[in-house]
């Protein structure tokens, strides 16, 4: 199958999918609550017919993302931002269901723009459970993600119909049982007042270990003792382990040890892999030193630092050969650029009959437009 693609390609596959999206459709049917796609994620809009036949709407984090949901889903659409500009709200009030904001003033600016909506405030329970990604982490001192208890009012304004809290990064329930305390301890003299809470994303419910039983018992819970609808916005969950980053070794140079020069980019393909940073998954390799062959995988930026890691092999590899990144849907198309140049990676579909459906291919012309 790798070896019938053009490189570098995206890979997604269908099947993955639609198993995460059975998970998560047994969640909300059994907790009550309503899941949404963050597509921040995940924007492969091709799949979102198919997205939406298991959940309840979309999640935004700006315009376009809010348009893109309308569009290409057209059930529930949620936007959330640090900050809007006033010809953006306009235009959201029209699309979107919920819009919630990051400051209260915020709120007085826009909500007489807001006729339909139904109105938020984004809260900060200033309960860290990251160890491992401090960047991801809208509980760390200075954050400007979420209103502080202190900062908040003893009454809230008649429009406001909801809250929403969002510091998880691909973690379990146990961490959202965690932080749920410490939000109701600040915030849960308001929650029976309001229709809504929203427990953001972060929430990694299609990994096996993840403990499902415990994410519903919490949710029915917060439903029962507080008579709110509750949501949920994974992204990473719909597409976990659902793509691939298919590429070829173009070159193998030395210096202290053998670095394969790839056509696909850290910096530019799976920018995580710098930003957070991680090391990704890879089809056939080990840690450096666990078997006969190591190399230090790089690319063809001019990035010194482009660098995807270092990984060990049992068989020698050649130039030529092809590379298969693993859990590369989430994150690495909706974040990727095309510094120096570089190609963006074709996206392709492995649909539920074994096909391969090249989904879209990118040219000169895509990198072009970009800039002026």
């Amino acid at each position: 199958m790798f070896e019938k693609v053009k490189t570098p390609c995206y890979i997604v596959d269908e099947k993955k999918i639609r198993e995460n999206l059975e998970i998560l459709k047994k969640v909300q049917e059994e907790s009550g609550c309503r899941i949404l796609l963050a597509q921040k994620a995940f924007s492969m809009f091709r799949l979102y017919p198919m997205i939406g036949e298991y959940l309840r709407g979309t999640t935004a984090s700006g315009l376009f993302e809010a348009r893109l949901g309308k569009e290409e889903m057209g059930k529930e659409n949620h936007v959330f931002a640090p900050a809007y500009k006033t010809e953006d709200i306009v235009e959201l009030d029209k699309i979107c269901d919920h819009i919630i904001f990051n400051s209260f003033y915020q709120y007085e600016k826009h909500k007489d723009l807001c006729q339909n909506a139904s109105l938020g405030i984004r809260v900060n329970p200033e309960c860290s459970t990251q160890q491992d990604h401090a960047i991801y982490d809208p509980c760390a001192s200075g954050s400007r993600l979420g209103v502080t208890r202190q900062q908040f009012p003893e009454n809230l304004p008649d429009r406001i119909e909801g809250l929403h809290f969002h510091t998880l990064c691909e973690q379990d329930a146990d961490d959202l049982v965690t932080t749920f305390r410490a939000f109701e301890e600040k915030f849960g003299q308001f929650l029976p007042k309001l229709k809504w809470l929203n427990l953001g994303g972060g929430h990694h419910i299609t990994r096996k270990d993840y403990k499902t039983r415990l994410l519903i018992s919490l949710i029915k819970e917060i439903r029962e003792k507080y008579g709110v609808e509750v949501y949920l916005e994974p992204g990473e969950a719909i597409a976990l382990n659902a793509g691939y980053l298919v590429t070829e070794v173009m070159d193998i140079v030395h210096n202290g040890m053998d670095i394969l020069v790839l056509d696909a980019s850290a910096a530019c393909h799976m920018p995580d892999v710098l930003e957070m940073p991680y090391r990704p998954p890879l089809q056939g390799g080990f840690l450096a030193g666990e078997k006969a062959h190591t190399y230090r995988l790089s690319s063809l930026t001019c990035l010194a630092g482009d660098v995807i890691g270092d990984y060990s092999f049992e068989k020698e590899i050649r130039r030529g050969d092809r590379l298969v990144f693993e859990d590369m849907a989430i994150y690495s198309m909706v974040k990727n650029n095309t510094f120096n140049g570089i190609p963006l990676p074709s996206i392709c579909l492995l649909k539920e009959n074994g096909e391969i459906e090249t989904v879209k291919e990118f040219g000169y012309e895509d990198f072009k437009n970009r800039l002026s």
